[in-house]
């Protein structure tokens, strides 16, 4: 690239070659004048005020391309499904959400993409849940011109078997519920677990869950399973009953009920009394009575990806412990906090 620096003065006439930032703290951030603009007398004592003494003339030299189009050649390889482009602007592209789902990131390629050198990629963390229309990913090229060569790369990683980055709608899934405690059935206490199933699944365009009540006794826990697997359901949720007291019988129940039990404890406060199985393609989920009184617990980390088609491990829930701690703050940010987030991914 070959730039010729012209005093802003004497730059009457001159076209723009990138879009030139104005930032007033509190009030305004964006281009003042846009790339391709033509320099008029009455926008010099605006560029002087912006601390533009020069103006860039620039000429590019054989194998190299603006920032804009490396920008837009980047944002297109790294659109995967759901996604959608916007820009540039001030040198900047964004990639927004189709739709509500979960957002994919594909960690490591996203970190040799940010080892080129000429180009970054910032995205929000892997498994988040996002709304439509909410931005996932910003890119933007270091210099005015690049390397075409480091497009090519950027490009070539991108391809590697699908976009590192994507959105999975989520299912449209039949759940069913068992809330279990004799001392529910028989109304010595109210039941707090139906509105907060109701509550959470709903978040995620989910219908109300069928549900049943059972006793502390492992085989009627058994029957029900059975019922909401012969109604067809697509996932159960067994609340209750999951601590180590003698009369909690829910864990017994599910490994009962032929269900493969993936993991039965999970590091997450609140949480830790998490199961999670899967009765053939069906997940089981044992879920604490912390889910009934806490804002936020391991449910709402793992039911996303649950509800997006994603059959989750143990070796996942184990990394869950990087950022498992919820700080219960008075005013709560989640997910945008740093709740779940543990930055680990495929």
């Amino acid at each position: 690239m070959k730039t010729r620096l012209i005093e802003t003065e004497k730059a009457i006439g001159q076209v723009i070659c990138h879009d030139i930032t104005r930032i007033e703290k509190g009030v305004f951030k964006g281009a003042c004048f846009k790339k391709g603009h033509l320099i008029q007398a009455e926008d010099v004592d605006t560029l002087l005020s912006l601390g533009k003494k020069h103006i860039y003339a620039l000429e590019l030299e054989e194998g190299e391309i603006h920032e804009d189009e490396a920008g837009l050649r980047l944002g297109r390889a790294l659109a995967g499904e759901g996604l959608e482009l916007s820009g540039p602007s001030e040198g900047r592209l964004d990639l927004a959400a189709k739709y509500q789902g979960l957002l994919k990131v594909d960690i490591s390629r996203l970190q040799r993409l940010n080892t080129l050198g000429e180009v970054t990629v910032a995205t929000l963390h892997n498994n988040s849940p996002v709304e439509h229309g909410e931005k996932v990913c910003g890119t933007r090229v270091i210099p005015l011109a690049v390397a075409e060569k480091a497009v090519f790369e950027a490009e070539e990683i991108c391809r590697e078997n699908s976009s590192p980055l994507k959105i999975l709608p989520y299912r449209q899934m039949k759940i069913g519920a068992i809330i279990t405690g004799r001392e529910i059935m028989e109304a010595r206490v109210d039941d707090g677990f139906q509105s907060v199933l109701a509550e959470k699944t709903a978040l995620y365009g989910q219908e109300k869950a069928s549900t049943y009540y059972s006793g502390d006794d492992a085989e009627e826990i058994v029957s029900y399973i059975y019922k909401l697997l012969d109604d067809k359901c697509d996932m159960i949720i067994i609340t209750g009953g999951m601590s180590v007291d003698p009369d909690d019988r829910t864990p017994e129940a599910i490994k009962k009920s032929g269900a493969k039990i993936v993991k039965y404890g999970a590091p997450v406060l609140p949480g830790a009394m998490f199961l999670l199985a899967y009765h053939r393609q069906v997940p089981v989920v044992g879920l604490p009575a912390c889910a009934m009184y806490f804002q936020n617990t391991v449910l709402d980390l793992l039911l996303p990806r649950l509800l997006a088609g994603e059959k989750v491990t143990a070796s996942e829930i184990a990394a869950l412990g990087h950022g498992g701690l919820c700080r219960r703050c008075d005013s709560c940010r989640f997910p945008a906090c740093s709740f779940g987030k543990n930055g680990t991914g495929r």
